[in-house]
């Protein structure tokens, strides 16, 4: 083997390896499997109220009221979030993206009503990058406190 195969082979091994790493950061999935919202990717940067790992586990959202009206003003209050759009909406799932404020990350929002319990569930991840600093906890908490002062949802205990 020349020494320039030997370099372009050292190459292609370390873009595959590169790639590997980034595949990983970069894991993007939503959505609902067996009436349950998936679970959070490996790195850190996400938050749901089904995670049993407490450094990513969040509270579901308990219900005030009417069950399918919370769930409607609920989404509407998500519609007027900044740099938030509302990718899919239904009876009782909703998924929305919010863009960073300097326009580079995405994260998704989703709530899943269970309207038999009561509850909601919420996770909030990013999709890119390894850590959040914290970004999805303070904002599946901020809008909590903001649905518990319109009198959608319970306060946080």
């Amino acid at each position: 083997m020349t020494m320039k195969t030997k370099l372009n082979f050292a190459l292609l091994l370390s873009c595959l390896a590169l790639q590997a790493c980034i595949t990983g950061f970069a894991e993007h999935r939503t959505g609902v499997v067996d009436q349950q919202l998936l679970s959070c990717p490996p790195p850190p940067r996400c938050v749901s109220s089904t995670e049993t790992r407490p450094e990513r586990s969040v509270a579901p959202l308990e219900i005030r009221g009417a069950p399918e009206f919370a769930f409607a003003s609920i989404a509407e209050h998500i519609a007027t979030m900044p740099r938030t759009s509302l990718i899919e909406r239904q009876a009782e799932y909703l998924h929305a993206e919010i863009i960073s404020p300097w326009h580079f990350y995405t994260d998704d929002l989703e709530l899943l009503m269970l309207k038999e319990q009561g509850l909601i569930q919420i996770r909030s991840t990013g999709r890119i990058g390894y850590y959040d600093f914290e970004v999805n906890r303070d904002r599946v908490e901020a809008l909590r406190a903001a649905l518990a002062a319109k009198g959608l949802v319970k306060p946080a205990r």
